[in-house]
């Protein structure tokens, strides 16, 4: 059964396209393998696919400069000649452009002004005050910055030093570190659970009669615990 014909135009379908030109490189690749040995040629295929890929087949007999130098000159064209005076005038026009930013510099820094009349003079010192008007409000910025930076520093000093102040004060308040819960009633013990000093338990009386009847010979309230 006969191929039915195909017409030539570009595939819409993406995965079509590049599965068709997949294929078909791998032939015109196969085809140019087969012209290299059957007949002695020298022959070079470049192609790019629209994804920007790169494809090459050359005659393993022969390189790719080789083959450039036997194409210019069956041709009679000088290619490398008319690239290389392409780079030389690329590179001269670099070098002009240097050599015009460094002559910008010095004079921006006070030199080579000689060579400058009125007018020139006028636009040089309208781009130095725009210089230095860039440059006064970067600096303004970086002290701003600082400056904040500084604030924030102070402000988390004095918040450790309010903090210290308060704990302070808490333990002045409460100098038992709450062992004792109600001025006068001293009820509570600390015990080390290897053993330790021996620990007072009082009861401080609030009346007036404490004095008196301490030293008349009465019970004390003074009681010493030891701990197990």
């Amino acid at each position: 059964m006969a191929r039915g014909k195909i017409q030539i135009k570009k595939i819409e379908n993406q995965t079509n396209r590049q599965v068709t030109y997949s294929k078909r490189r791998n032939g015109l690749f196969k085809k140019a393998n087969e012209l290299t040995v059957l007949c002695d040629a020298k022959v070079s295929i470049v192609m790019i696919s629209s994804t920007g890929k790169l494809h090459e087949f050359i005659s393993p007999s022969i390189t790719t400069k080789q083959l450039f130098d036997l194409y210019q000159k069956t041709i009679g064209v000088d290619i490398w000649t008319t690239h290389y005076e392409k780079m030389q005038e690329q590179l001269r026009k670099l070098k002009d452009v240097n050599r015009n930013l460094r002559k910008e510099i010095r004079q921006r820094m006070g030199e080579s002004l000689n060579d400058l009349n009125y007018e020139q003079l006028e636009e040089l010192m309208e781009n130095v005050d725009n210089s230095l008007k860039l440059i006064r409000e970067r600096k303004f910025k970086v002290i701003g910055n600082q400056i904040e930076t500084y604030r924030k520093k102070v402000r988390n000093v004095e918040e450790i030093n309010r903090n210290l102040l308060l704990e302070f004060d808490a333990r002045q308040e409460d100098p038992y570190g709450g062992l004792v819960e109600h001025d006068g009633d001293y009820n509570s013990m600390l015990g080390f659970p290897t053993g330790g000093p021996r620990i007072l338990d009082l009861r401080l009386q609030p009346n007036n009669n404490y004095h008196n009847h301490l030293h008349s010979g009465g019970d004390s309230d003074i009681t010493t615990f030891a701990l197990g």
